[in-house]
Order: C-alpha cells, then structure tokens, then sequence
C-alpha cells in the first residue's frame, strides 16, 4: 500500500521542525517494517504536495499544529482514505476554548476560565506549549485566561475507530483504544511553559481514572485515529489540551509497545481495533527524538 506521510513542520516551521521531524520518523519506519510504501512531501506548498500526492496514495496521514491540521486533512480527504482525525473534529480541537466548553458539558472537568489574578494565559489556537504563560496580566487578542492547576502533568495517547457514512447506523466500532498514560516534562521558565518531552509509560495511582477519563474526552469529540489528551491530576483530573494528531509521545510509545502503530492506524481506519496493546519497559524521550531506557 502506498502511504503518504505529510509533516507540516519540517519545511514550513523551523521551531516546531525537530520534534516534526522525529515523528515523521518513527511513523516512516513502521509503515515501511509493516511493508508499505512510504511517500513524502517535498519542499514547496504544502497544500499543493498534499493535492499532488494524496490521489495517487491508498492511505495518507498528516502532521501539521493543531490550528492547520483542519484545513491540510480536508485535502486528504477529497483524494484518499484519511488515517487521522477527520478534518471537522480537528476544526474543533483547535479552539481550546471551544472544546473546554464542549467537554464541560459532557461533565468532564477542564480549567475554569478567568481574566483576572494570577493565572494560566494560552493562544486560543495554539500548539504545543508555544505562548503559554504564568501572569496578571489581561489575556490578549486571541487568547484566553484560565486558572492555575497544581498537580501531575501527564497525556493519554489514544486511537479513536474510524467509522462513517451509513456503516454508522449498523455498527458500532468499538471504543478508543488507549495506548499508554505518559508523564510530561513540562517546565516554568521565566513563567512561561516549555515541553521537553517526557516518560512513558508512566505509573499513577490514579491511572484508571484518568485512562477513563481520556476516553470519554476522545469519544465526546469524535477523535479518530491517534490523538492525545493533556490532563493535570491533582485534587482533580482535568483536560487541558486535546491533539487530534499524532504528539510527541509517540516518540517514546514506539519504543515500548511490541504492537507496530502504522498497524494500529490502518486497522483503525477499518474500524478493527484490537481491545489493548502491549508495552515492554519504559523510556523517557525527548522532543528531539532521543530515547533513553529506564
């Protein structure tokens, strides 16, 4: 099968391009281990790659910030079968106050937003920890403020089932499959939050909870395919940010689960998930794609 693989960020975000640049590389080896032919952008318009490439691909899956990723999957779309989150559900999860609103409806706790005091200030639009900050100050145009949570930070990465059209009246996919609860490193420096990447799989006495709480986070949106929620768990289990994307942590999932996630991807895109994966050991990872065993 012939599968193209776009990453945003490689040619178009030089911040962002190392940790793009990391997972494109993990993802690349498993499809090509799993037997496929792997396709690859190359510089110049993405969008213009995407609709030169996706028609002549079986499968395609995009990479891109969370605010892009709606516009970029819509392409694939059109042309071939999608293996990431559809392109109406990325739309949503780009606006983090939107989908704050969304889950809090759904009874699933996420940081009460507020403008005054001390305070966590985040892009509306935004990804990663790029803009996120601690200060008094009113929150700017595109942004939002929220309140300051102490506790753990860690993510659930996960696959959502892909199952559209008619099929949706006759046949229930399944649940999300969660693959490993991870724990960020996540630093305040100089106010401001840094991602440097993290250790999975991660142990917490609250870990059933929280896995519970990712699925019904992805379930509520319509997460297909790899996704990532960001929770902090203190008092409380909150949602803070949902990736409908693959996310860093993959880097360090890949090392440990005996389970190839180019496999996991295509078989979600049927529908047929198996009902767990298997992790052997543990690792830490950094943004960069450097893996060390623990």
């Amino acid at each position: 099968m012939r599968v193209l693989l776009a990453e945003y960020t490689l040619f178009h975000d030089p911040v962002l391009a190392a940790e793009g640049a990391a997972m494109l590389r993990v993802l690349a080896e498993s499809f090509r281990r799993c037997g496929h032919d792997v396709i690859l952008p190359e510089k110049g318009d993405f969008t213009s790659e995407l609709e030169r490439l996706a028609p002549s691909s079986d499968a395609a899956l995009v990479i891109a910030p969370d605010h892009l990723m709606a516009e970029f999957t819509q392409v694939l779309e059109q042309h071939t079968r999608n293996l990431g989150c559809g392109s109406m559900v990325a739309a949503v999860c780009a606006n983090k106050q939107l989908t704050g609103k969304i889950l809090s409806r759904h009874g699933i706790d996420t940081p009460a937003e507020t403008r005054t005091g001390m305070k966590v200030i985040k892009p509306i639009h935004g990804c990663g920890s790029i803009g996120i900050r601690i200060s008094e100050e009113a929150p700017g145009e595109g942004e939002m403020g929220q309140e300051l949570l102490s506790g753990d930070h860690l993510s659930v990465s996960l696959i959502g089932p892909h199952v559209i059209g008619e099929a949706c009246l006759y046949y229930d996919p399944g649940p999300p499959l969660p693959l490993v609860l991870n724990r960020q490193d996540v630093r305040i420096e100089g106010g401001r939050f840094h991602y440097h990447g993290g250790e999975t799989p991660a142990d917490h006495p609250r870990a059933r909870e929280i896995l519970e709480v990712a699925r019904k986070t992805v379930k509520v949106l319509g997460c297909q395919g790899y996704a990532g929620v960001d929770l902090v768990c203190g008092d409380r289990i909150t949602v803070v940010d949902v990736n409908p994307r693959i996310t860093t942590s993959l880097i360090g999932i890949a090392a440990v689960m005996r389970e190839e996630i180019a496999d996991l991807l295509i078989r979600g895109s049927l529908g047929e998930l198996p009902p767990q994966v298997h992790l052997n050991g543990r690792v830490r990872f950094s943004k960069e794609g450097e893996v060390t065993r623990i």
